[in-house]
């Protein structure tokens, strides 16, 4: 094999197409492992269906609150009524950050929140957002 310079590969051009085409197809890769890496949001809203009691409502808040402290890679929690004249009859959410993807899907299985959701699904009707920081 012949002395290949810099020059002759990029005359060549068949080198660059190769890497470009290796650059391309590996992207997919490399994005979902960066927005693994990335902080996420979870972001709710309830509307609390009819009959549903104050005491129901703060019991919401409280054990939301408390999964600070006890869902690994939950960074922040904050919750509370919506105060937003803009909130479509949703007048209660949150926020909550995640260190990353999968804290938040462990989050969704984690005994903790099926418990919550046990109880709370029947009284809401919710929209959720999940957010790459």
């Amino acid at each position: 094999m012949g002395d290949i310079t810099r020059r002759t590969l990029l005359r060549d051009g068949s080198l660059a197409a190769s890497a470009a085409a290796l650059l391309q197809a590996d992207a997919p890769k490399r994005a979902e492992a960066e927005d693994r890496a990335s902080s996420v949001f979870h972001v709710f809203a309830f509307r609390w269906k009819p009959g549903t009691l104050e005491a129901q409502i703060d019991r919401a808040t409280q054990a939301i609150r408390a999964f600070q402290g006890t869902i690994p890679g939950l960074l922040q929690t904050h919750v509370g009524p919506n105060i937003s004249p803009r909130g479509n009859g949703y007048t209660f959410g949150g926020i909550m950050q995640f260190t990353n993807k999968d804290s938040l899907d462990a989050y969704v299985q984690h005994p903790a929140h099926k418990a919550l959701l046990s109880w709370l699904v029947p009284l809401i009707d919710a929209v959720e957002l999940d957010l790459y920081a």
